[in-house]
């Protein structure tokens, strides 16, 4: 029997990202998983098809004073996450991953998935900027395309 969707995903996030290697990347396990929706219920979403899940996108809402130490360097992915507060209102929003199966990709999940997670979020923050790590080309794009939809500003730390 080949491999599940799920097991699919979690080998190319690990490819794709080596956050077993790189200690200042968030690694996704069930604590990172309650953390992150203790911060909002929206952080983590995925589109699924009858086999599990075929895209997965991971967000968090934050501080402008969290993200402008992301951007300068002085803090790392990890950070975001330790670091962001609960229970107050949330004016940034960092667009950590957005990860889907090889054979669903040009379909826009990743750009679906995250606008929804955007707008949800504002419903109930005031979110005022985006924020991303220029990972890659793909990332780039999907930021920038999320970000003119969103009519919010962008930033990106550098790779």
């Amino acid at each position: 029997m080949g491999e599940t969707n799920l097991e699919r995903m979690i080998k190319l996030a690990e490819e794709f990202f080596e956050t077993k290697n790189n200690p200042a990347q968030i690694s996704i396990d069930e604590q990172v998983m309650a953390r992150l929706h203790e911060i909002h219920p929206a952080a983590v979403t995925e589109k699924k098809d009858e086999n599990g899940p075929i895209a997965w996108l991971i967000v968090i809402p934050t501080t402008q004073e969290i993200m402008r130490k992301f951007i300068s360097g002085a803090a790392d992915e990890r950070n975001i996450l330790d670091d962001t507060p609960l229970g107050i209102r949330y004016d940034a929003l960092y667009l950590c991953s957005a990860l889907v199966l090889p054979e669903y990709r040009g379909r826009g999940l990743a750009r679906e998935l995250t606008i929804s997670a955007v707008r949800s979020i504002r419903q109930q923050h005031p979110i005022g900027h985006l924020f991303y790590w220029a990972f890659s080309e793909e990332g780039r794009k999907l930021a920038t395309a999320v970000a003119r939809e969103s009519s919010l500003p962008l930033s990106a730390r550098a790779g």
